[in-house]
C-alpha cells in the first residue's frame, strides 16, 4: 500500500508540472550532488558550529568583551543569509556549479586573511563580510541542486547530505582545539583556509538538470525590461505570498536561538570547571547525534502518512525544551548531565535542519522553490545577526549563560508557534500539488509584478490579454466553493473545468 501510494503521488505530481519542466531522476547523479551537499555543509556550517573554540583565544587575545567576539560569527552567519538572493539569483541566470565555485573561493580567502588579522575589525571584515558572502553564494544553490534531482526521497537525501553538519562538529572541535594549540589561533585559521577551498573542487561535480534562464532567453529574448528580468530571478512575487512570509518569520526565530549553543556551550562549560579537551567533547558529541537525527528525520518525512510540517514543529519544540535543561543540567560540575542533554538536544536539533528546507516546496511549489530558498535566507538573517550578541550581551550582565539559553529557547518556542499557524497547518494530508503557471496565485503575485516593472506596454496588455483564457471566472470558482484566497495550494483548472 505504501508503494502504491507513493506511486499515485509521484504520477500526480508529474501530470502537473509545467511544459519544458525536467522530472526529477531521484537517484543517479544526484547521489553524487548529496555528496557537494555532504561536503559544503560541513565546510560551512560545521565549520561555523565549531569556531566556538576560537572564541576564547579572541577573547583572551583581543581582550575584548564576549559580545563583542559574538559579532564575528553573527556577521558571517547573517552575510550567508543576507546574500543569499544574490547566490540563488545568479543561480536562476547562470546555472549552479560557476556560482558554488566561486563561493567555495570566497570562503576560503576570507578563513587565510583571517590569520593575519591584529584587531578584532579585521576578523569583521574577513570571517564575517569575505567568507560570509561565499558561504552565500555556495549553500543554498547546493541545496537547490539538491531538490532538483529529487522528489520522492527528496527528505532523505537532504538528511544524508545534512549529515556532514554533525560529522564535521564531531571531528572539528577537538581538530581546532588541537590546532590552536599547536600552530596558535593564526595557523588555525590558516588551515581552515586551505580547508575551505576544497568547496571548489566540490562544486564542479554539479550538474544541472535544465539549461540557465540566461541561455533560455539568449534563444527568444523578449522586450521585457530589466527590472522584470530581476524579479524573476530574484522571484520578488514571493513577497506576496501569505504562507511564504509566515514560514520565513518563524525560521528567523528558529535562526536567532539555533546557534547561541554553538557560539556559547564551549565558554559556558570552561566556565562551570570543566577542563578545554571536556569543553570541546561536548560540542564534538552534539555531532554525533546530530547525524543520526538528520537520516532519522529524512527517512521519517518521506512517509506517505506523515507531514513534514508537522514533524518540524515537535522536532523544534524539543529543541527548545533542551536548550532549557543545558545550563541546568551543568550546574555543579555535573558533567554527565551536561553530556546527556547536549546529546538529546544534539539529535533534535540535526532532525529540524533538513525538514527547514524541504518544507519550502511544500509552501511555494518546486517552480519557485530556488528563489524561495534565497529569499528565505535574507529574511533569517536578522535572526542570525541579532542572536549571539543578544546573548552576549546578557553574559556581559549577569555573567553567566544561563539566561543566554533561556533566550534561545525562548526563540526556537515562538517560531514552533508561528509555525502553526500556516494555512493547511492542521490538516493530515500535504495539500494537492500546485501547478505553476497555471495558478491563480501565480498569475496575480507575478503577472502584477512585470506590469509594474515592465518598461514596454505592449507587452503589458499582451499579458492582460492572456489572462482570461487561463483563469476561470469568479462566478465558476465560487459556484464550486472553493476558496481563492489565502490558500497556499490551490486546486487550477483547465478549460474543460476539471481539476489538477
Amino acid at each position: 500500500m505504501e508503494k502504491k501510494h507513493q506511486l499515485e503521488k509521484h504520477q500526480l505530481e508529474k501530470k502537473h508540472q509545467p511544459d519544458g519542466h525536467v522530472e526529477a531522476p531521484d537517484g543517479g547523479w544526484g547521489w553524487v550532488v548529496v555528496f557537494v551537499l555532504f561536503m559544503v555543509s560541513a565546510l560551512v556550517f560545521g565549520l561555523i558550529r565549531s569556531l566556538g573554540v576560537f572564541f576564547v583565544e579572541f577573547v583572551q587575545y583581543f581582550e575584548e568583551s564576549a559580545q563583542a567576539v559574538s559579532w564575528i560569527t553573527s556577521i558571517g552567519v547573517a552575510m550567508q543569509q543576507l546574500l543569499s538572493p544574490i547566490g540563488t539569483a545568479a543561480c536562476n541566470a547562470y546555472g549552479a556549479r560557476p556560482v558554488v565555485m566561486t563561493g567555495g573561493l570566497l570562503s576560503g580567502l576570507g578563513l587565510i586573511l583571517a590569520s593575519r588579522a591584529t584587531t578584532l575589525k579585521h576578523l569583521y571584515l574577513s570571517m564575517g563580510l569575505i567568507s560570509g558572502s561565499g558561504w552565500a553564494l555556495v549553500f543554498t544553490p547546493t541545496i537547490a541542486s539538491v531538490m532538483q534531482y529529487f522528489s520522492t526521497r527528496r527528505s532523505l537525501a537532504m538528511g544524508l547530505g545534512f549529515t556532514g553538519v554533525g560529522l564535521s562538529s564531531f571531528a572539528f572541535s577537538p581538530l581546532f582545539q588541537y590546532l590552536v594549540q599547536v600552530y596558535g589561533w593564526r595557523g588555525a585559521l590558516l588551515i581552515l583556509g586551505g580547508l575551505s577551498l576544497n568547496i571548489v573542487a566540490s562544486g564542479a561535480l554539479i550538474r544541472p538538470l535544465r539549461p540557465s534562464k540566461v541561455a533560455e532567453k539568449s534563444k527568444n529574448e523578449s522586450c521585457m525590461s530589466f527590472l522584470s528580468h530581476t524579479c524573476e530571478y530574484f522571484e520578488l512575487s514571493l513577497l506576496l505570498h501569505r504562507g511564504f512570509l509566515t514560514y520565513s518569520l518563524a525560521v528567523t526565530c528558529f535562526n536567532a536561538g539555533y546557534f547561541i549553543p554553538y557560539v556559547h556551550l564551549v565558554a559556558h562549560s570552561r566556565l562551570v570547571g570543566f577542563s578545554e579537551f571536556q569543553a570541546a567533547f561536548v560540542i564534538s558529541s552534539t555531532g554525533v547525534t546530530d547525524i543520526v537525527g538528520r537520516v532519522v528525520s529524512g527517512w521519517v518525512s518521506d512517509l506517505p502518512c506523515v507531514r513534514s510540517l508537522h514533524l518540524l514543529t515537535i522536532w523544534t519544540a524539543l529543541v527548545a525544551l533542551f536548550l532549557l535543561l543545558l545550563p541546568l543540567c551543568s550546574m555543579q560540575g555535573n558533567y554527565g548531565g551536561l553530556l546527556a542533554v547536549s546529546l538529546a538536544y544534539g539529535f533534535s536539533a540535526g532532525a529540524m535542519t533538513p525538514l527547514v528546507f524541504s518544507v519550502v516546496p511544500e509552501i511555494v511549489g518546486m517552480e519557485r522553490m530556488v528563489g524561495a530558498l534565497g529569499l528565505l535566507q535574507f529574511i533569517e538573517s536578522v535572526g542570525g545577526l541579532l542572536g549571539a550578541p543578544l546573548s552576549g550581551w546578557l553574559r556581559d550582565i549577569t555573567g553567566s549563560y544561563i539566561w543566554s539559553f533561556v533566550l534561545a529557547s525562548g526563540f526556537l518556542l515562538a517560531g514552533t508557534i508561528i509555525t502553526m499557524l500556516l494555512p493547511n497547518f492542521c490538516s493530515c494530508t500535504n495539500p494537492p500539488p500546485l501547478c505553476p503557471k497555471e495558478s491563480n496565485n501565480e498569475l496575480t503575485e507575478d503577472e502584477l509584478l512585470k506590469q509594474v516593472l515592465s518598461l514596454d506596454p505592449t507587452e503589458n496588455i499582451q499579458n492582460t490579454d492572456r489572462i482570461p483564457e487561463t483563469l476561470p471566472s469568479h462566478d465558476h470558482l465560487t459556484d464550486l466553493g472553493l476558496e481563492v484566497e489565502d490558500t497556499t495550494l490551490t486546486a487550477d483548472w483547465t478549460e474543460d473545468g476539471d481539476t489538477c
